[in-house]
């Protein structure tokens, strides 16, 4: 299991202010203390205690970030293939928080309803099977929807979706697969396909309250096909994946010309 960052900053933020808070509160109760230096008009407040200057510092530091990163955007690093070619190795995302509505830290409870997930969104969620780790992938069924892939054709509700075959990958990695282009929706987008590698086909009828999550590199992705991940439930989702805002697979040199790019 990974460590949990929402509550690691929860409990910062709570401890610096209750800190800082409870120093202000007794300064004002027993008023100020003071030293006469050279005359007794002369008076001097005893500096706080080095962990109160700490709190006081770190505080608003802390309180933005929690903000920010609960109900704006929160950045990630992907470390995986899975949606290559639209997301590669190394990239540095920025997700928006508040697409889906906005959710209360470490808890993940609704509180503001803005808007509802759209078949093609490019999607990070906590894996049912461990809510500590985040994925990301494509989001392809809707609740109810009843989602086929099967020789590297994916369908929904019985329709196949469009899909144009642009030649070989010229991408580093995976050698030897074939790029695609597939209309999901109302999203346009590439994927990648390994001639030679199977994956995991099937038919899946989407729950209530549920979505089904694919990989742009079909056939290198652990997502909904699989046991471990399967149905995403509604509560389990983060945010929508807007932009690329840097490119960095260490320890070679950061790719600039993928910063700013942005995720359809």
């Amino acid at each position: 299991m990974g460590i949990d960052f929402s509550l690691v900053l929860v409990i910062a933020t709570a401890v610096t202010g209750v800190i800082w808070a409870g120093y202000v509160l007794w300064e004002a109760r027993i008023g100020p203390a003071a030293e006469t230096v050279d005359s007794p008009e002369a008076l001097i407040r005893r500096p706080a205690p080095t962990i109160v200057e700490y709190a006081r510092s770190f505080f608003p530091v802390l309180l933005i970030v929690l903000v920010v990163r609960s109900f704006l955007y929160e950045p990630f690093r992907i470390p995986s293939s899975s949606m290559v070619p639209t997301l590669l190795v190394g990239d540095f995302i920025f997700v928006n928080k508040y697409k889906y509505g906005l959710r209360l830290p470490v808890t993940n409870l609704k509180i503001i309803d803005f808007g509802e997930p759209q078949r093609g969104d490019v999607v990070v969620f906590k894996l049912p099977s461990d809510p500590s780790t985040n994925y990301i992938k494509r989001l392809v069924g809707l609740p109810g929807d009843q989602i086929t892939y099967r020789n590297k054709r994916l369908s929904v509700n019985g329709e196949l979706v469009p899909l144009v075959q642009e030649g070989p990958y010229e991408g580093k990695d995976p050698a030897g697969a074939n790029r695609a282009t597939e209309q999901l929706g109302q999203v346009r987008h590439d994927v990648l396909l390994m001639p030679r590698q199977l994956s995991l086909e099937g038919t899946f009828t989407v729950p209530q309250g549920h979505f089904f999550m694919m990989g742009d590199n079909r056939d290198n992705s652990r997502d909904s096909r699989y046991p471990g991940v399967g149905f995403i439930p509604e509560e389990n989702l983060v945010g929508k994946a807007v932009r690329i805002w840097m490119n960095w697979s260490f320890p070679g040199a950061p790719a600039w010309r993928r910063i700013g790019t942005p995720i359809t």
